[in-house]
Protein backbone atom coordinates (compact mmCIF):
# COMPACT_ATOMS: atom_id res chain seq x y z
CA UNK A 1 0.00 0.00 0.00
CA UNK A 2 1.28 3.42 -0.64
CA UNK A 3 2.04 6.03 1.95
CA UNK A 4 -0.86 8.64 1.80
CA UNK A 5 -0.14 12.28 2.22
CA UNK A 6 -1.10 12.29 6.36
CA UNK A 7 1.49 9.33 6.34
CA UNK A 8 4.19 11.97 5.10
CA UNK A 9 2.74 14.54 6.87
CA UNK A 10 2.86 13.01 10.18
CA UNK A 11 6.69 11.36 9.85
CA UNK A 12 7.73 14.62 8.85
CA UNK A 13 6.18 16.40 12.20
CA UNK A 14 7.90 13.32 14.24
CA UNK A 15 11.21 13.60 13.00
CA UNK A 16 10.96 17.38 12.77
CA UNK A 17 11.83 17.73 9.14
CA UNK A 18 10.83 20.70 6.78
CA UNK A 19 9.37 19.85 3.45
CA UNK A 20 9.66 21.23 0.04
CA UNK A 21 8.58 20.17 -3.34
CA UNK A 22 9.73 21.03 -6.95
CA UNK A 23 6.74 20.22 -9.79
CA UNK A 24 6.47 20.07 -13.41
CA UNK A 25 3.90 17.69 -14.67
CA UNK A 26 2.18 17.37 -11.81
CA UNK A 27 1.76 21.25 -11.44
CA UNK A 28 1.34 21.89 -7.54
CA UNK A 29 -0.59 18.16 -7.10
CA UNK A 30 2.18 17.04 -4.94
CA UNK A 31 2.21 20.18 -2.66
CA UNK A 32 -1.63 20.21 -2.55
CA UNK A 33 -1.86 16.79 -1.46
CA UNK A 34 0.43 17.40 1.60
CA UNK A 35 -1.64 20.52 2.57
CA UNK A 36 -4.70 19.27 2.76
CA UNK A 37 -3.69 17.59 6.14
CA UNK A 38 -4.34 19.04 9.13
CA UNK A 39 -1.25 20.29 10.72
CA UNK A 40 0.96 20.58 7.30
CA UNK A 41 2.05 24.31 8.13
CA UNK A 42 3.95 22.61 10.97
CA UNK A 43 6.29 21.37 8.25
CA UNK A 44 5.61 21.97 4.63
CA UNK A 45 7.48 24.92 3.46
CA UNK A 46 6.49 25.34 -0.09
CA UNK A 47 6.90 24.25 -3.52
CA UNK A 48 7.60 25.14 -6.88
CA UNK A 49 5.63 25.03 -9.89
CA UNK A 50 8.06 24.76 -12.66
CA UNK A 51 6.66 24.00 -15.97
CA UNK A 52 9.12 25.25 -18.16
CA UNK A 53 12.58 24.99 -18.26
CA UNK A 54 13.33 28.63 -17.91
CA UNK A 55 11.83 28.28 -14.38
CA UNK A 56 13.62 25.04 -13.71
CA UNK A 57 16.90 26.84 -14.76
CA UNK A 58 16.53 30.60 -12.72
CA UNK A 59 14.32 29.31 -10.19
CA UNK A 60 15.27 25.73 -8.58
CA UNK A 61 18.99 26.30 -10.42
CA UNK A 62 18.56 23.76 -12.71
CA UNK A 63 21.78 23.76 -15.20
CA UNK A 64 20.57 25.41 -18.30
CA UNK A 65 23.21 22.97 -20.51
CA UNK A 66 21.69 20.36 -19.28
CA UNK A 67 18.24 21.59 -19.94
CA UNK A 68 19.29 22.24 -23.23
CA UNK A 69 21.32 18.70 -24.01
CA UNK A 70 18.38 16.36 -22.47
CA UNK A 71 15.32 18.12 -22.32
CA UNK A 72 13.58 18.75 -19.31
CA UNK A 73 12.53 14.75 -18.85
CA UNK A 74 15.70 13.81 -17.63
CA UNK A 75 16.71 11.79 -14.19
CA UNK A 76 19.59 14.59 -13.24
CA UNK A 77 17.03 17.25 -14.12
CA UNK A 78 14.50 15.89 -11.36
CA UNK A 79 17.74 15.54 -9.07
CA UNK A 80 18.35 18.67 -9.56
CA UNK A 81 14.69 20.25 -9.35
CA UNK A 82 14.62 18.74 -5.76
CA UNK A 83 17.67 20.40 -4.59
CA UNK A 84 16.70 23.45 -5.83
CA UNK A 85 13.37 23.30 -4.07
CA UNK A 86 15.39 22.34 -0.90
CA UNK A 87 17.45 25.31 -1.20
CA UNK A 88 14.92 27.66 -2.07
CA UNK A 89 12.31 26.85 0.25
CA UNK A 90 14.91 26.17 3.62
CA UNK A 91 13.73 22.59 3.43
CA UNK A 92 15.70 19.83 4.76
CA UNK A 93 13.53 17.41 2.58
CA UNK A 94 11.96 18.08 -0.70
CA UNK A 95 10.61 16.37 -3.95
CA UNK A 96 10.54 16.82 -7.19
CA UNK A 97 8.54 15.31 -10.30
CA UNK A 98 9.34 15.93 -14.06
CA UNK A 99 8.02 14.02 -16.88
CA UNK A 100 5.72 13.56 -20.14
CA UNK A 101 1.54 13.34 -18.81
CA UNK A 102 0.44 13.22 -22.90
CA UNK A 103 -0.88 13.32 -24.78
CA UNK A 104 1.87 13.69 -27.02
CA UNK A 105 5.58 12.43 -26.21
CA UNK A 106 7.66 15.62 -24.89
CA UNK A 107 11.59 15.72 -25.38
CA UNK A 108 11.70 12.59 -27.52
CA UNK A 109 10.33 10.81 -24.01
CA UNK A 110 7.66 8.35 -24.24
CA UNK A 111 3.91 9.37 -22.45
CA UNK A 112 4.20 7.92 -18.81
CA UNK A 113 7.84 8.44 -18.54
CA UNK A 114 8.43 10.30 -15.03
CA UNK A 115 11.48 10.91 -12.94
CA UNK A 116 10.82 11.72 -9.11
CA UNK A 117 13.54 13.69 -7.73
CA UNK A 118 14.56 14.07 -4.02
CA UNK A 119 16.86 15.97 -1.70
CA UNK A 120 17.39 14.99 2.49
CA UNK A 121 20.25 16.68 3.60
CA UNK A 122 22.77 16.59 1.32
CA UNK A 123 21.99 13.65 0.36
CA UNK A 124 19.55 13.60 -3.39
CA UNK A 125 18.67 11.08 -6.24
CA UNK A 126 15.87 10.17 -8.60
CA UNK A 127 14.10 7.30 -9.49
CA UNK A 128 12.79 6.74 -12.71
CA UNK A 129 9.03 5.34 -13.08
CA UNK A 130 6.86 4.53 -16.86
CA UNK A 131 3.30 5.15 -15.77
CA UNK A 132 0.62 3.63 -18.34
CA UNK A 133 -3.11 5.33 -18.39
CA UNK A 134 -4.31 9.28 -19.87
CA UNK A 135 -3.01 12.42 -18.57
CA UNK A 136 -4.82 12.21 -15.51
CA UNK A 137 -4.22 9.20 -14.68
CA UNK A 138 -0.39 9.34 -15.08
CA UNK A 139 -0.45 12.68 -13.17
CA UNK A 140 -1.84 11.22 -10.18
CA UNK A 141 0.43 7.88 -10.53
CA UNK A 142 3.32 10.47 -10.42
CA UNK A 143 1.78 12.12 -7.44
CA UNK A 144 1.70 9.09 -5.68
CA UNK A 145 5.01 7.70 -6.46
CA UNK A 146 6.28 11.33 -5.04
CA UNK A 147 4.21 11.06 -1.90
CA UNK A 148 5.91 7.34 -1.64
CA UNK A 149 9.53 8.65 -2.17
CA UNK A 150 9.09 11.66 0.23
CA UNK A 151 8.30 8.37 2.82
CA UNK A 152 11.05 6.91 2.18
CA UNK A 153 13.25 9.12 2.44
CA UNK A 154 11.59 10.14 5.61
CA UNK A 155 12.04 6.51 7.12
CA UNK A 156 15.66 6.59 6.00
CA UNK A 157 16.62 9.58 7.82
CA UNK A 158 14.50 8.47 11.20
CA UNK A 159 16.47 4.94 11.17
CA UNK A 160 19.61 6.80 11.13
Amino acid sequence: MRPTAPEVIAKAIDGAVQLATAESLTAGMIAARLAEVPGASAVLRGGVVSYSSEVKASLLGVDEALLAANGSVDPEVARQMAVGAQRACGADAAISATGVAGPEPHDGKAVGTVYIGWAMGADSGSDAHHFVGDRAQIREQSTQAALHQFAAILDKASSQ
